[in-house]
């Protein structure tokens, strides 16, 4: 696991970026935090890595917005739907093992369906500082070494 600050909106996104250049087809990368923690900034970063040209928005009533860049990338929001099976019926498997990119926010809603490969990110306020994140990323085998080279 490695540990990042970010003290600007424009830092946490230029994170996402450089992120994004560690992903591959079939990437799933959940994210954790509270309400306004960043992690649609961070993923604005990773969609502008990826060459996503749409405007990258929650998708918090849609569930779930599909891009097309490089690879397809699927952003999802469990926030307001917590129904494992609602997900499963909307195709959620077919986002984790398909050839695109999934970015989830609030995976932690839908723990039991994120698949054990994902990327997860933890993302907290720091209270001392106005704008300050402090980013967990946990990975396993090589994307854990290929983490090291962000930060």
């Amino acid at each position: 696991m490695i540990t990042l600050i970010t003290r600007s909106a424009i830092e946490t996104e230029a994170l996402g970026e450089k992120l994004s250049r560690l992903l591959k087809k079939g990437a799933v990368v959940a994210f954790v935090g509270d309400l306004a923690s960043g992690k649609t900034t961070m993923i604005r970063g990773i969609c502008r890595g990826l060459k996503i040209q749409q405007q990258v928005e929650s998708p918090t009533y849609t569930l779930v917005n599909e891009y097309n860049g490089k690879v397809p990338v699927y952003h999802m929001d469990c926030y307001r739907e917590h129904r494992i099976e609602e997900w499963l019926e909307l195709g959620v498997n077919d986002c984790f093992y398909g050839d695109g990119i999934t970015l989830v926010e609030w995976a932690d809603t839908i723990q039991e369906l994120i698949p054990k490969t994902a990327i997860r990110i933890v993302i907290n306020h720091r209270i001392e500082e106005e704008n300050c994140r402090e980013i967990l990323i946990r990975a396993s085998g090589e994307q854990e070494r290929d983490l090291k080279q962000i930060g």
